[in-house]
């Protein structure tokens, strides 16, 4: 089946994307439970927060592992082992009694995201109908979507007990690994297996490595927002929580699978990046500056979720295009970096709450923000080309004495899923 939207793809792909909205919710699912959390089970904030540490942490070093699973046991295998493994550790977390417990199952539960998370999008990629772009609008689509909900989801059910959230998902992602075991065909396995090393190797490439550590910048100041701005919001209930967040998520659906592809055509990627980033940068600075005024802090998380949305869709498409390996590497590569940032963020924050004033990890976030616009300019040349469709000679081959060249995506490695 052939045609421009992104939206008309085969049932195999609906299925995948349907899993990839669960995941995705359980990003913000813990949003509105993070002061009941803390409350009940006499945790600090900085304690709450290794919810989001424990789980992205393992995310990224596991991340390392995909392809080296999936280029040996296939990509639907690999997708239903993550959701197995997320399902069982989500169920754990609803059951746990202390915050350790908690933090420890969601460890657990990052190492199945990350098997699944950098499968789906391949396999997206790979499957989907519309050409690559198409595929890369309707993954954000979904993830999107599953942001929105997520603190939608876990605000109704954290309004019964802090525990349904937990359960809602395990039994949610049991729906999506049964959609995925029916509606997906059997992969086949690569004719090239994928080493351990491989996504560090791929880092040696220029625009990647740009790309991942501007991800990185990226996602501390994201997951700062994340994980603290629920204390300034002036002792909301989780329902409450869960509304902010949604609406907040609304916005980063409409702009990543809307706004972001019109403004990529009429400026092009880097451009509107640098402009995405420094705006998010503003952002964190305007919570640092009235973080003691809840309707501010409100307001600058709701517009926040347009940077972010735009962010994730032009960085996605930007990292696929722009790195000359298979792109399950390239995700796994890039994936491995930007969830660092993301769940260091969190931890340090707390610490600097702690040490200091409760509004210094946004200050923080917004400098590492802005320190990211400073690293995306130093392959801004190497950047445009791709998207412009010159070919340019990377001065950092990846492996051996000859240079790789970076062409348009048309021409880029096929993906270690078959087609």
């Amino acid at each position: 089946m052939s045609t421009d939207s992104p939206f008309r793809q085969p049932k195999a792909v609906w299925a995948v994307a349907f899993a990839c909205v669960i995941s995705f919710m359980g990003i913000g699912l813990v949003d509105p439970i993070l002061p009941a959390l803390a409350q009940q089970l006499s945790a600090t904030p900085a304690q709450v927060s290794l919810l989001f540490t424990s789980y992205l942490l393992i995310t990224a070093v596991a991340m390392l592992l995909t392809g080296w699973v999936s280029s040996r046991i296939g990509a639907k295998a690999t997708l239903l082992t993550g959701l197995v493994i997320i399902v069982v550790f989500a169920a754990l977390a609803g059951a746990s009694g202390s915050i350790g417990e908690i933090v420890g199952f969601r460890a657990g539960w990052g190492l199945g995201n990350a098997l699944f998370i950098a499968t789906s999008l391949a396999v997206i990629v790979a499957s989907a109908s519309g050409g690559f772009a198409g595929a890369i609008i309707l993954y954000e689509t979904a993830l999107g979507v599953g942001i929105a909900l997520g603190p939608l989801v876990g605000g109704l059910l954290g309004s019964v007990s802090w525990r349904a959230p937990f359960f809602g998902v395990a039994v949610l992602m049991a729906v999506a690994l049964v959609a995925t075991l029916v509606l997906l065909d059997r992969t086949p396995r690569p004719a090239t297996r994928i080493g351990l090393l491989d996504p560090l190797r791929a880092l040696r490439h220029r625009g990647l490595a740009t790309i991942a550590v501007t991800a990185f910048a990226y996602n501390w100041g994201f997951f700062t927002l994340l994980a603290y701005s629920p204390y300034s919001m002036g002792g909301l209930s989780e329902l409450g929580l869960g509304g902010v967040f949604t609406a907040w998520g609304v916005l980063v659906a409409i702009f990543a699978v809307f706004v972001a592809p019109a403004l990529e055509r009429r400026f092009g990627t880097v451009r509107v990046l640098y402009v995405v980033l420094a705006m998010l940068a503003v952002d964190l600075l305007v919570i640092a500056a009235w973080d003691d005024t809840p309707g501010v802090v409100i307001g600058a998380v709701i517009v926040a979720g347009a940077m972010i949305g735009l962010n994730n869709t032009l960085v996605t498409q930007a990292v696929m295009s722009v790195a000359p390996v298979a792109r399950p590497v390239a995700s796994a590569s890039y994936s491995f970096v930007r969830f660092l940032g993301g769940g260091l963020a969190p931890w340090i924050a707390g610490l600097l709450a702690d040490a200091f004033l409760p509004s210094t990890p946004f200050r923080v976030g917004a400098v590492v923000v802005a320190l990211g616009v400073g690293v995306l300019a130093t392959a801004h040349r190497l950047l445009r080309a791709v998207e412009t469709g010159e070919t340019v000679v990377d001065p950092e081959p990846i492996t051996g004495p000859c240079p790789v060249v970076v062409v348009p995506d048309e021409e880029a490695a096929p993906t270690a899923v078959g087609r």
